[in-house]
């Protein structure tokens, strides 16, 4: 069974300072400003480790299990992710992001934002943590998804409910996806 934990940034302020950040003004969008979710969820599954780093290290398999994932285009250790629209407040928002990922097999997944980026407007930063339980699989997961959109500061509450709501959506139908996936 997943338990989940996702936290709005306003939830998180004390903890490490976030609030809704200006980030500068985007020639395409005007200004804009950065707004994050956190999402931090664990369970432990009855499958193997090395089939669960089997399905959350493969770019074909992943876009099959997560909503929103369009494809994954990989370039060495660079994946770049492609979603679909996601509605957020009264803007649509179809996120290209790439992600440094280091893999430390069978136990870590890291992913963080390519600084190289700069035109990008979406990131994620975090990890999976894979620990051996008995014959199955602990996984821990912990991702702080950010995007720069042209909202005012403002509205970082509203936003950031939303990307959240988002979020949760996203990492249950995942978790539910995997685990038929992996016949659990």
């Amino acid at each position: 069974m997943w338990t989940k934990s996702i936290r709005r940034s306003s939830e998180m302020s004390t903890w490490r300072g976030y609030r809704a950040t200006a980030v500068g003004v985007d020639p395409r969008l005007g200004q804009v400003n950065r707004f994050r979710a956190r999402n931090t969820s664990e369970a432990t599954l009855r499958s193997e480790p090395h089939l669960v780093w089997k399905v959350l290290t493969d770019p074909d398999l992943l876009p099959e299990l997560t909503p929103y994932l369009k494809r994954i285009e990989v370039d060495g250790d660079r994946w770049t992710w492609h979603l679909t629209r996601i509605p957020v407040m009264s803007a649509t928002i179809t996120p290209t992001f790439t992600e440094v990922m280091t893999f430390e097999e069978p136990t870590r997944i890291v992913f963080a934002h390519d600084a190289e980026r700069t035109d990008e407007r979406t990131g994620v930063e975090g990890h999976y943590e894979l620990t051996p339980d008995g014959t199955g699989t602990h996984v821990a997961i912990d991702l702080e998804i950010w995007c720069d959109l042209p909202l005012p500061r403002v509205s970082r509450i509203a936003v950031e409910t939303v990307m959240s709501g988002v979020v949760a959506a996203m990492g249950k139908r995942f978790a539910s996806n995997m685990l038929r996936h992996l016949g659990e």
